[in-house]
C-alpha cells in the first residue's frame, strides 16, 4: 500500500527493446479508451522561460481507466540548445498514482517512454491512414524522435528501403541516414527539404517554433504527412489536405499548425476527425487526397506504456524500492 519504487532509464530501454508491436497495440488501446470516455486527459501545462523562448517544460496529467485504473503525470522538458553540447533535447519523468488511494507508487525515467509512445502513435497513424501505399519515406528533423519513429514504422510493416533524411544540421541528417541504412538496409540518404516532402510518407519531427512549409510545397494525392512536431506547416497548406488529430481540443491550441488554421479560417470545419474515429471506421477518408495527422500527444498514452513497463519490471525484479519514502503511513 505504501511502497514506492523507481524504474531507471536503462531498464526502460531494455524493456522497450523488441516490444515495438506491443507498444503500438498499447497505444491503440489507449486511443480507443480515450474515445470511449474511459480516460481523463486535462490540458497540458506549459512552463516557459522569457530568456529561452525555444525551451519549455510540460506537465501532462491523466487518468487511464479500464484494466489499468492508474493516474499520473509526465513532466517533460524540451531544451533544443542541449543538442549543441551533445545532450538529448528532451528529458522526462513519469509519476504513477494508485487510483484507489491517490498515493504515488512509482517514478519512471520517461524520455524513452515518451519517445516510444510518440513513435507508436505515428506508426499506428501511418498504417491506418494509408501505409499500404508507402514506397518512399521522407524524414524532416533527424533527432531521437525521428530515429525512434523510423524503428516503429519498420515494426509496423512500413518499408524503409527508400528514405530521404533532411535536417538543418547536415551532420545529424547523415547520422540518421547512416543509422537507417545499417539497421534497415536500402537506400537511406540525405536530401533537400523538397525531396523529403515529395515522399509517399512524410515525417515531420523538428523543433520548429513557427511554420515554414507553405503552399509552394504542394501536397500530392494519396500522400500521408505525420505532423509530429505540429508547427511546421502553414495554415494555407494544411487546409489543402484531410486533417486527422488525436484529440481536437488538445491539438487546436498553443499555436500548432491546426490552431493557426482555426484562427485563420475562423472555425474548425477543416478537421475531419480523430485517429480513433478512423480506427473504429466512423470516418472514411478519400484515398486520392493527401492526409495530415497532427498528434498533440496525450498523457494517457504515457500512462498506458509506463504502467505496463512498470508491471513487467516488477515481475522481472528491476524496480528499485525506496523504503520509508512516505513520512507518515497512518492517520493517527
Amino acid at each position: 500500500m505504501h511502497e514506492f519504487s523507481v524504474l531507471a532509464g536503462k531498464d526502460i530501454v531494455e524493456l522497450l527493446d523488441g516490444q515495438e508491436t506491443e507498444v503500438i497495440d498499447w497505444v491503440e488501446a489507449a486511443y480507443l479508451a480515450h474515445d470511449a470516455g474511459s480516460t481523463v486527459n486535462p490540458d497540458s501545462y506549459f512552463l516557459r522561460f522569457p530568456e529561452k523562448p525555444d525551451a519549455r517544460i510540460i506537465a501532462l496529467p491523466a487518468f487511464l481507466g479500464g484494466e489499468d485504473d492508474v493516474a499520473g503525470i509526465k513532466w517533460i522538458s524540451s531544451f533544443p540548445a542541449n543538442t549543441g553540447s551533445g545532450l538529448p533535447r528532451a528529458s522526462a519523468v513519469l509519476v504513477l498514482n494508485d487510483y484507489r488511494t491517490g498515493y504515488p507508487f512509482a517514478l519512471l525515467e520517461s524520455a524513452g517512454i515518451s519517445a516510444a509512445r510518440t513513435a507508436a502513435s505515428a506508426a499506428l497513424a501511418a498504417t491506418a491512414l494509408g501505409g499500404g501505399r508507402t514506397r518512399t519515406v521522407g524524414i524532416v528533423g533527424a533527432g531521437v524522435i525521428a530515429r525512434t519513429i523510423a524503428r516503429y514504422l519498420a515494426a509496423a510493416g512500413i518499408p524503409l528501403t527508400d528514405v530521404v533524411c533532411h535536417d538543418l544540421d547536415e551532420a545529424s541528417a547523415r547520422a540518421l541516414a547512416g543509422h537507417l541504412a545499417d539497421r534497415h538496409g536500402g537506400g537511406s540518404r540525405t536530401g533537400s527539404l523538397e525531396e523529403a516532402l515529395g515522399s509517399d510518407l512524410v515525417v515531420l519531427a523538428t523543433t520548429a517554433l513557427s511554420p515554414y512549409i507553405g503552399t509552394e510545397h504542394a501536397l500530392r494525392d494519396g500522400q500521408v504527412v505525420l505532423n509530429v512536431s505540429l508547427r511546421d506547416i502553414e495554415p494555407e497548406l494544411l487546409l489543402t489536405a484531410q486533417n486527422i488529430v488525436d484529440d481536437v481540443d488538445h491539438c487546436l491550441k498553443a499555436n500548432t499548425s491546426p490552431h493557426l488554421a482555426e484562427q485563420w479560417l475562423g472555425n474548425r470545419s477543416f478537421i475531419d476527425g480523430t485517429l480513433a474515429e478512423v480506427l473504429k471506421g466512423r470516418i472514411t477518408l478519400t484515398p486520392e487526397r493527401p492526409v495530415i495527422f497532427s498528434p498533440f500527444g496525450l498523457g494517457v498514452l504515457d500512462l498506458a506504456v509506463g504502467h505496463r513497463l512498470f508491471r513487467q519490471a516488477r515481475e522481472q525484479g528491476r524496480l528499485t524500492e525506496v523504503p520509508g519514502f512516505f513520512g507518515e503511513t497512518r492517520r493517527w
